[in-house]
């Protein structure tokens, strides 16, 4: 014998107010704003792809019988006659680990609703992720006119190439993507897009993709350039 379920039913009256959340696009379970949940999934994901991608890294360079470059001869810069090692990575460090600081003030001053200084600091992270983003591409350069390619390497190793670009592209592109977001919501706050809706979580969402963009860097930093 099959009874209908009480419409009062506690259970049924949760799933309806779970369903009416997702569906109208608010805030799920009336606490966690809808985009803030949406880019911490994202972020998950993409520490999974990264985690792929560093331990990918270290097996194989554990593994290769033939000799890996030495990073601090082959990220070297020649300053006044000077062999400088790892110069131009130290400071492309420091440039990003500095965005992440504006990028905390920006965040800051938005639950302030100061719509001046939030665009100021977020035009100015957004200025110190291109400036990594160019060192980067000098990087590139630098080392594909010294022969470096995907497929092979006059250094040693010749997976030495494919991780290299492999995972510093694609934690450029992340930060290229960042850049391009943080413009984006910058120019919204300067015209007082957020003002007129009282809600500036979207520079709260900008500002966790960037931390997490520049924590990524430390951990490629760490296993790739000082290992």
């Amino acid at each position: 014998m099959v009874t209908k379920a009480d419409p009062a039913d506690p259970m049924l009256e949760g799933l309806r107010d779970l369903a009416s959340d997702w569906s109208a696009d608010q805030e799920v379970f009336k606490s966690v704003h809808w985009g803030k949940a949406m880019m911490w999934i994202f972020l998950l994901s993409d520490t999974f792809i990264f985690s792929c991608f560093l331990t990918s890294y270290m097996t194989m360079r554990a593994s290769v019988t033939e000799a890996w470059p030495n990073a601090s001869e082959v990220f070297a810069l020649t300053i006044a006659g000077n062999s400088i090692p790892l110069i131009l990575i130290a400071i492309m460090t420091f440039v990003l680990i500095s965005s992440s600081g504006t990028m905390a003030m920006a965040v800051n001053f938005g639950y302030r609703r100061d719509r001046r200084k939030t665009a100021a600091l977020m035009f100015a992270t957004a200025l110190l992720g291109a400036t990594f983003v160019g060192m980067q591409a000098f990087e590139w350069t630098k080392l594909i006119h010294e022969g470096v390619r995907p497929w092979g390497n006059p250094m040693g190793a010749a997976q030495f190439g494919a991780s290299f670009f492999m995972i510093t592209g694609f934690h450029g592109l992340h930060v290229s993507a960042g850049v391009i977001m943080l413009l984006i919501v910058a120019s919204k706050v300067l015209r007082g897009h957020y003002d007129r809706s009282g809600d500036y979580s979207a520079v709260e969402i900008a500002g966790l993709y960037w931390h997490f963009v520049d924590l990524v860097w430390v951990f490629i930093f760490a296993f790739f350039y000082l290992w």
